[in-house]
């Protein structure tokens, strides 16, 4: 065994050994929502609907193809469904550490993983979160992060296999939770359609993957049941003290569902308008992609209606170049940033109890806090910083 080789032999086992005794300890007894995807996998297997109000707060939200990566978990038993996909979402968080740290690396690599592994500190409520829930987001993070990755190499070496794979992952991200056509707009608007193409080919066969349990008249079926059901359960959930969205964040400041929705498109339209400048502004930099990117995935809990607080384990790769680029922030910035950053990292319901904890997401101040992450984003991209 090289010397090399020995401590990221040694890092793994210690991983390995210390993500086991979590699962026993501790998660195995919670992933309430694997416990949904779990079932709806097993209505797959039998043909039977996915969408049931009788299934009340713990319906299932997610499309008919993304039922199906659950249906093999369904022939196990729940306990063992548990540790594969409890395996799964542990590969993924760790690649939320080591992909930033790519693609932040330069000419001082060192930095960029300490950047990478900050951002995880930094994030690690919610990406405990994530695995207490059995959640997906950290695969179709990783998934889009490795999307980024591809379109990276490809920068310099102009593979048309590069940008292949990263359009087969975004059309995969895309088919698990539709969050991910954030990138379409982005994508036309640089003319990247050599991505596109792959990604409608998985969008396509998704969409009529199911159809291997339904046939295509069930399959149509189902995909209206899916569509009335995200329609009817949505507005109850606005008001929900773990929803970070926007559209939440209007929700619990007016009081009321029907003036909140047009101020949220004006609000998307403006931030629409805000990513486009932001683009602009980027022409001729190297590494643009990098910042451009960062700022979309970040954007994706505060657009999703239902953007859930961990669903922010998504601007990892945001929070990671922040750190990166600290140095280039004005003092008075670097104190707010820190500051920002600081509520972030310690807002845990076991440090301000319940009734503090439920006033402060009561009040969307995460919501505040990313978008505030997107203000610095913007202030190194109009000094040309990032």
């Amino acid at each position: 065994m090289s010397t090399r080789r020995r401590p990221l032999i040694w890092s793994a086992a210690v991983l390995t050994l210390a993500a086991a005794l979590l699962f026993g300890l501790r998660i195995r007894r919670d992933m309430v929502d694997f416990a949904v995807n779990y079932a709806a996998g097993d209505r797959l297997l039998h043909g039977e609907t996915l969408y049931r109000t009788t299934d009340e707060h713990y319906q299932y939200k997610y499309s008919p193809f993304c039922a199906m990566i659950y249906a093999p978990l369904a022939l196990l038993s729940p306990t063992a469904a548990k540790a594969v996909w409890f395996f799964f979402v542990i590969v993924s968080t760790t690649g939320l550490i080591i992909l930033p740290a790519r693609l932040l690396a330069g000419s001082d690599g060192r930095l960029a993983r300490g950047a990478a592994i900050g951002a995880g500190l930094i994030l690690i409520k919610l990406i405990f979160r994530e695995i207490q829930l059995g959640q997906i987001n950290a695969i179709i993070t990783a998934l889009l992060l490795l999307m980024i990755l591809n379109l990276r190499t490809d920068e310099t070496t102009r593979s048309p296999a590069r940008v292949a794979a990263a359009g087969l992952l975004w059309g995969l991200a895309t088919a698990l939770k539709p969050y991910a056509v954030i990138f379409l707009p982005y994508f036309i608007l640089k003319r990247r359609w050599n991505i596109l193409w792959p990604a409608l080919l998985v969008l396509g066969a998704s969409l009529f993957a199911p159809a291997f349990y339904y046939g295509f008249a069930g399959n149509l079926a189902v995909h209206e049941e899916w569509i009335s059901s995200l329609s009817r359960s949505t507005p109850a959930l606005l008001n929900s003290q773990d929803n970070v969205s926007l559209l939440a964040l209007l929700v619990k400041w007016t009081g009321d569902g029907g003036l909140s929705q047009p101020i949220y498109a004006f609000s998307v339209l403006l931030l629409a308008l805000f990513v486009y400048v932001f683009i602009r502004r980027g022409r001729g930099l190297p590494k643009a992609l990098l910042p451009e990117t960062a700022l979309l995935l970040l954007l994706i809990p505060l657009i999703s209606p239902l953007g859930w607080d961990y669903t922010f384990i998504s601007s990892i790769l945001a929070v990671a170049l922040l750190l990166q680029r600290f140095r280039d922030i004005p003092r008075l910035g670097k104190i707010g940033l820190g500051m920002n950053l600081t509520v972030i990292a310690l807002s845990l319901y076991d440090l301000l109890g319940r009734s503090l904890y439920a006033g402060f997401m009561a009040a969307s101040i995460p919501t505040i806090n990313f978008l505030i992450l997107a203000g610095f984003l913007a202030y190194l991209r109009w000094t040309r910083k990032a």
